[in-house]
């Protein structure tokens, strides 16, 4: 049987991350793909948030990786989250170490508190996980125009309470620009 530990990421594990996920977004050309400047460029922002990088590990292997980083929604800079890059080893995918290390990054931001979380994929995919097409909701960002791949789910609170949703134009950080 196969244990899968679901962990934040340790600074030791940044150069196994940086390989994992220039094999899981590899490029025809063998440049380094635009997921993996991304990873380090959010890592030296105000966006990083260390406790939301998540890994999974098998048999002492990371084999999967979520990363969820701070935005904000305007006007109001409400806080909220982005999700990616979510990245699993080629050899490894097709087994669930995608969802699990999604699912672990998920519930590790709704008990933070964190309400509100917006994506950019496959709406099949990240709509297991809740995700509903943003535009919805009244929320834009610089891929509105791609439709129902722009996605937002609302976190369960940790309290009790029913989220508001805000609307607006959600704000992302200079690295992103990049991608």
């Amino acid at each position: 049987m196969t244990t899968v530990r679901l962990r934040p990421e340790q600074q030791s594990d940044s150069a196994v991350i940086r390989r994992l996920v220039a094999q899981a977004f590899a490029r025809p050309d063998g440049g380094v793909p635009a997921e993996v400047r991304l990873v380090e460029t959010l890592r030296r922002s105000e966006a990083w948030l260390p406790e939301l990088s998540m890994v999974a590990e098998v048999d002492g292997e990371l084999v999967g990786y979520a990363l969820l980083t701070r935005v904000w929604v305007q006007p109001g800079r409400v806080p909220a989250l982005a999700l990616g890059p979510v990245a699993v080893r080629p050899d490894r995918q097709r087994r669930g170490y995608g969802r699990d290390v999604v699912q672990a990054a998920l519930d590790a931001a709704a008990e933070l508190g964190e309400r509100l979380v917006v994506v950019l994929g496959n709406p099949a995919y990240y709509g297991r996980f809740g995700f509903t097409p943003a535009a919805r909701s009244g929320l834009t960002s610089p891929w509105s125009g791609l439709g129902d791949p722009w996605q937002v789910l609302v976190l369960p609170s940790v309290d009790g309470t029913e989220p508001v949703v805000p609307r607006g134009e959600v704000a992302f950080p200079a690295p992103w620009s990049q991608v």
